[in-house]
């Protein structure tokens, strides 16, 4: 059965949240332009295994704006606590690994395990590029016609023949401002950047990268994966930064599998 409720969070207001199965617990994170449409492909069939949960960030989807400084680690906790979780299986893409490892520092016992998904660390200095610049300062202006077009040929690179952009497109577009907006009322604490501090995870880890996501991520994986204890890294083909959308069904395979993993932690491979 899958059931939808609203979370009350700090500040006021709720987050969108669906639950579905049963099983260990495991919960779906997404990007900053993005919301729990980004799932659509692999939730029904993580359901069939675990008690899965996908919610739309703080001024995300079907959420409500933040009317104050707020913490996407808090609202996670948020999340956990109203489904009665002790513990659980995260798994997050791109801003939503980054808020997956920042929560796995901050709370390592209510972490079972990672996957992180194209993901983002607080720290990693990114280089200059014409294409980023620009990408920075429409989330600046909060110019979402700008931030929609960048997002889509930046980080949906393989286009709209590649499978998912039916998803992808309408998502990017309806998020752009919102998601703008909530970048902007999230409360960084940039002397606790995660980076500095991945040999304290204790979870274990997967880190799975599309081998079409920005180059910078492929950087940024391999950090990671050096950096955690452990951790195990996955490319896979024919996948950009929307690898939920593009390659369903590898990545239902690596996360399924997820669970023999996490007893016989590390190594590395390719598919």
């Amino acid at each position: 059965m899958t059931t939808t409720e609203p979370i009350p969070v700090a500040g006021g207001g709720h987050l969108w949240a669906e639950r579905a199965g049963d099983g260990p617990p495991l919960v779906l994170l997404h990007g900053p332009v993005h919301d729990s449409r980004l799932w659509n492909r692999v939730f029904a069939a993580l359901a069939r295994r675990h008690t899965v949960v996908r919610y739309d960030a703080r001024g995300h989807g079907r959420s409500t704006p933040a009317t104050a400084p707020f913490r996407y680690e808090d609202d996670l906790l948020a999340v956990l606590d109203r489904f009665g979780f002790q513990d659980a299986e995260l798994v997050g893409l791109s801003m939503g690994g980054e808020v997956a490892l920042d929560f796995a520092l901050e709370h390592p016992g209510w972490v079972r395990s990672l996957a992180l998904i194209g993901a983002s660390v607080g720290g990693h200095e990114w280089p200059r590029s014409p294409d980023m610049d620009a990408y920075a300062a429409a989330h600046r202006g909060s110019d979402a016609r700008r931030i929609a077009e960048l997002e889509l040929s930046l980080w949906a690179n393989l286009g709209d023949r590649a499978p998912g952009f039916d998803v992808i497109e309408p998502m990017v577009r309806e998020n752009a401002e919102a998601g703008a907006a909530a970048e902007k009322g999230h409360a960084l604490d940039p002397d606790e950047d995660a980076v500095d501090r991945l040999d304290r995870i204790e979870a274990p880890t997967m880190v799975v990268v599309g081998d079409h996501d920005h180059p910078e991520i492929g950087v940024i994986a391999g950090r990671l994966a050096d950096g955690i204890p452990g951790a195990r890294l996955e490319v896979v083909a024919d996948a950009d930064h929307y690898l939920p959308l593009r390659a369903p069904g590898r990545l239902l395979e690596l996360l399924l599998g997820f669970d023999v993993f996490a007893h016989r932690r590390g190594g590395r491979s390719s598919g």
